[in-house]
């Protein structure tokens, strides 16, 4: 499938530059043993063993992006808070800039709590706000992202949307114009599913495709699907449209003309899934580099599908692992 120089797209990846516009959050851990039900209610006690933070959301793409070796610029929204400061010490750790955040007095930082007992994440608590930006949160983060595209070379702009109020439809508008001839690529939530006009690569799950068109559907019946992303990707006009399909892989649909649509589906390979948190994220990070290098719709899907499914057999929201796939990608 990939015809191209395995070598030198990942040598072009050590070049790019990738601007990441969204939600972003702390992932925190608590890892533990379970060895009982707790005699309080029916609930297994985690005895403690280690707690960890990690970048999570849009920050988990900007560590994908790093990881392959281009660079990250990261613009978002986080408040003036402990947890702000922990997510600002988080991207100084890893060696990321934190020139496109916005620390706001109106927020808090959006923290995932996760505690994950015998490698098996036993409960989630969220504590966040994801009501849309104030009018002077938005035009400091619009302001923050004018700059950075000025001032840099930047090869791809990535929307990585979570729902949590960061990105609106007029932001979306503004960066799409002002992007120009910079390759725009989505993962999209529902919220603002419809708002993403004229990018160039839209990617959403099976169930956000359903829910955008609000029908449903099977992943297997191919012509409904077909029609469903046709449909879509008329609406909000853009080049490649691309669905994950969970187990049963991706599709990505190429618009040649106004009536013409080239679909290629590649088929999930068979891994031993530990965890599917973060999977999202990989694939938009790889489909957006191999975006901006040219490559074939079917390559941009057969890496990212590739990249996904290596990271569901880690515990945990973890990056890829640029050797593992350059290696599973070689054989």
């Amino acid at each position: 499938m990939i015809k191209s120089s395995i070598e030198q797209i990942f040598h072009r990846f050590e070049q790019q530059k990738a601007l990441i516009i969204g939600d972003v959050m702390i992932d925190s851990y608590i890892f533990g043993h379970v060895d009982r039900i707790s005699p309080e209610a029916p609930v297994p006690v985690v005895a403690v063993k280690e707690r960890t933070h990690r970048l999570g959301g849009a920050a988990n793409v900007a560590l994908n992006i790093k990881a392959l070796g281009a660079q990250p610029i990261l613009c978002s929204v986080i408040g003036n808070d402990d947890k702000g400061e922990i997510f600002l010490e988080l991207l100084k750790k890893r060696e990321m800039s934190s020139k496109g955040i916005v620390q706001s007095e109106d927020r808090i930082t959006t923290t995932k709590f996760r505690i994950i007992g015998n490698a098996t994440q036993m409960l989630r608590v969220d504590e966040e706000i994801d009501t849309a930006l104030s009018n002077k949160d938005e035009t400091l983060l619009l302001e923050n992202i004018q700059y950075i595209i000025a001032n840099n070379s930047i090869d791809v702009i990535i929307f990585q949307d979570y729902d949590k109020g960061v990105i609106g439809k007029n932001l979306i508008g503004k960066i799409v114009a002002l992007a120009g001839d910079i390759p725009t690529v989505v993962d999209p939530k529902k919220r603002n599913f419809h708002d993403y006009n004229n990018v160039s690569l839209f990617k959403p799950n099976l169930k956000e495709l359903r829910e955008g068109i609000n029908e449903d559907f099977e992943a297997t019946n191919q012509e409904k699907l077909h029609q469903a992303i046709e449909e879509m990707q008329d609406k909000i006009e853009c080049k490649y449209f691309f669905t994950t399909l969970s187990e049963h892989g991706v599709v990505i649909s190429e618009k040649k003309n106004k009536d013409t649509f080239v679909h290629h589906h590649i088929p999930a390979q068979k891994r031993n899934i530990a965890d599917v948190s973060g999977a999202g994220d990989t694939v938009i990070s790889i489909a957006a580099l191999c975006l901006a290098q040219g490559l074939p719709a079917v390559e941009i899907a057969g890496l990212s599908n590739m990249a996904g499914g290596l990271v569901c057999e880690e515990v945990g929201v973890v990056p890829i692992n640029k050797e593992k796939l350059f290696k599973e990608l070689s054989k």
